[in-house]
């Protein structure tokens, strides 16, 4: 049982703390004109009873041991906010001041900027996730602390959520404990009459000990933080609120679920929470704050916090030297190289199951090296993670067919300091969980998220699995990075880069085996003297009669295209491109003087390389025609190169359709 479950302050005091949270929360939401003060309402004393008895420090928001929130219900934020500031995070008049003007850190859903606050949500049902990806992150790092994850009742009714259930109760994160906030209503009416659901009967299901409580009532509400620590697994607090609690208008009306009450309604709701203030006085009050509100507007005068978050590095050994000379897939030099940097951080490559690593576990920490995780979701011997999991099966996460519990809880285990992979099909790692990742992106993760079976190369699996979107998705995030390699060598080294980088990445690769890139005098091209960095150019054949660029799994057949062009006498400057969202537009310039640009891909022609070579072109007015071979429409079930042939995307078609436009 935790020491810092015992309240700091009095709970008579709460309650006083607690109706004056509560006129905070309604003054704001007024004075910004919108906002949800019925579930703050209805979650104040919950999160006032947490934030005043766990393991946090206001002066060390960030302090590596401490008890973790996640606020999965982020509408919340009016409460937490006043909840935090109470606490002595920052100064409470500013969250009334500031709140949802733009540029204050006191957004409309909780912001990781504001301290206090762990993961930035909105978009309900992944804060379950976030909480199993923090509680392995401890666990790795032999951090004894607890993570708490509150919950709207409504939210219940998502999918991930069950998700994240099951894997907290495989994985035995028996430190999270999940507070729902069981008001019984949601925007559009009750839970019962919108979807009837049964989440006591659901949580104890998935191996979870359920407590039921009154969530206003301060000494149950501590009796069950306690009580769910002793519990031998995961626990779940179902704690029974009230909508808009304490004030009687409010009180039970889904209406105040998302509507701010006017300036007549918000003074009969201070003045029953207990505000002595005289109409007049009320009114004069809320002049003066609005006036206060527009000057901090106009000046820009937001409140600053220097969060001091700890800068992770790593600096693991990577071995550049190893080079395919024979035809292979991408995906088996990804799995190649993954376990190879195990091998080589270990001091022992030749490691090659659990047992040889006995020793091998940092007495200090318990954390067994090094400091790097993989996720799967059922996928492991398609996506070749099979031999990490042999060499460290602790740091192997496998979480089943949920993808969506998968790409969040990876994202959060990487957020401090553990290298995480998530290594998925890329329907399923990016298409299927795009507001995931654009989550991960937003919260400033560092995960790196591996796709195999993109483009049309998944063949036989038909459209609905083949991945041609993904340049064009991840495009729209502002932070990921993107690598798309053309062959095993190129990847192998690919991935030994990114192992030593921080921030969000993305690395795509098709299934079948590809042909090994070489130069014009038949040499290996990506060799062991190749030194791999975001954003390079490769010039793989050097020509004056039009510069071909391409990505990824068509490397070998522009390699081809361009070889049976010269034999006719027509001379192609061949461009490979790994890094379609970092074009130096200077390239651009050179491929101007061959007179015209063609790009070659197995994507959406409307999302592709060819897409942003497009707009690189207009931006920077480059005096050049572009041709766009990619794919304009979904494509068939076959073998790979059936269907490249079936999208006029083989070597012959292409090497047709080029002499046709250069004639």
């Amino acid at each position: 049982m935790s020491d810092h479950l015992k309240p700091i302050i009095s709970i008579e005091k709460l309650k006083s703390l607690s109706k004056k949270a509560k006129m905070n929360i309604l003054e704001m939401t007024t004075l910004a004109s919108s906002g949800h003060p019925g579930g703050s309402m209805s979650s104040i004393d919950l999160l006032l009873a947490l934030y005043f008895s766990i393991n946090i420090n206001p002066e060390q928001p960030l302090s590596k041991g401490r008890d973790r929130v996640i606020i999965s219900n982020g509408h919340i934020s009016p409460a937490v906010y006043s909840a935090l500031a109470m606490r002595g995070f920052f100064d409470l008049e500013d969250t009334k001041l500031q709140f949802r003007l733009a540029g204050s850190p006191f957004e409309g859903h909780v912001e990781p900027s504001v301290p206090g606050v762990e993961w930035a949500t909105g978009n309900l049902g992944q804060g379950l996730s976030v909480a199993c990806g923090f509680a392995l992150e401890c666990r790795l790092k032999s951090i004894s602390n607890q993570i708490y994850c509150i919950m709207g009742d409504g939210e219940q009714q998502k999918g991930q959520l069950s998700e994240a259930a099951k894997f907290a109760k495989k994985y035995k994160l028996n430190n999270i404990t999940a507070i729902i906030d069981y008001n019984k209503l949601q925007i559009c009416g009750k839970l019962t009459d919108i979807m009837p659901q049964n989440i006591k009967a659901n949580y104890e299901s998935d191996g979870w000990g359920v407590l039921q409580i009154n969530g206003h009532d301060y000494e149950e509400i501590f009796d069950a933080f306690k009580k769910a620590q002793m519990i031998d697994a995961p626990a779940l607090i179902i704690a029974k609120t009230i909508m808009g609690h304490g004030v009687s208008f409010m009180e039970h009306r889904e209406k105040y679920h998302g509507a701010a009450l006017n300036d007549e309604e918000l003074y009969r709701a201070l003045k029953e929470l207990g505000d002595p203030l005289t109409e007049h006085e009320h009114e004069n009050n809320m002049v003066m704050y609005r006036e206060k509100r527009n000057s901090i507007k106009k000046q820009r005068a937001f409140a600053k916090f220097d969060l001091k978050p700890e800068i992770y590095s790593f600096n693991f050994k990577t071995n550049n030297g190893k080079v395919y000379d024979k035809p292979i897939d991408n995906r088996t030099a990804w799995g190649d190289a993954l376990a190879d940097i195990v091998r080589l951080n270990l001091d022992e490559p030749s490691l090659k199951s659990k047992q040889d690593l006995d020793q091998k576990i940092d007495k200090t920490t318990g954390f067994r090296l090094p400091n790097i995780s993989v996720f799967d979701c059922d996928l492991m011997g398609s996506v070749k993670t099979t031999d990490f999991n042999k060499l460290l099966p602790e740091n192997f996460f496998q979480a089943g067919i949920m993808e969506h519990h998968t790409a969040v809880c990876a994202g959060a285990m990487s957020k401090y300091g553990i290298q995480t992979f998530f290594a998925d099909f890329g329907m399923f790692g990016l298409t299927e969980v795009y507001n995931q990742h654009r989550l991960n992106d937003i919260n400033k993760s560092n995960l790196k998220v591996i796709l195999t079976h993109v483009g049309l190369d998944v063949g036989e699996d038909g459209n609905t699995h083949q991945c041609i979107d993904y340049i064009g998705l991840i495009n729209n995030m502002f932070n990921f990075k993107l690598v798309i390699p053309a062959d095993a060598n190129q990847t192998y080294k690919a991935i030994n880069y990114i192992a030593n980088q921080t921030g969000n990445w993305l690395v795509a690769m098709g299934r079948s085996k590809l042909d090994i890139i070489k130069d014009e005098n038949g040499e290996i091209f990506f060799d062991k003297d190749y030194v791999f960095e975001y954003g390079k150019i490769d010039v793989l054949r050097n020509g004056n009669m039009g510069t071909l660029y391409t990505t990824g799994t068509l490397t070998g057949s522009a390699v081809n295209v361009v070889k049976e062009l010269s034999e006719e006498g027509i001379h192609l400057r061949l461009v490979n491109i790994s890094s379609p969202l970092s074009i130096d537009t200077a390239e651009l310039k050179n491929a101007e003087k061959t007179g015209a640009i063609f790009t070659l891909e197995d994507h959406n022609v409307k999302s592709g390389l060819g897409a942003i070579i497009s707009q690189l072109i207009a931006k920077e007015r480059i005096d050049c025609p572009i041709v766009k071979f990619g794919v304009s429409h979904y494509a068939c079930s076959g073998s790979s190169c059936d269907v490249y042939e079936s999208m006029g995307l083989d070597v012959k078609s292409i090497k047709e359709k080029i002499k046709n436009i250069l004639n």
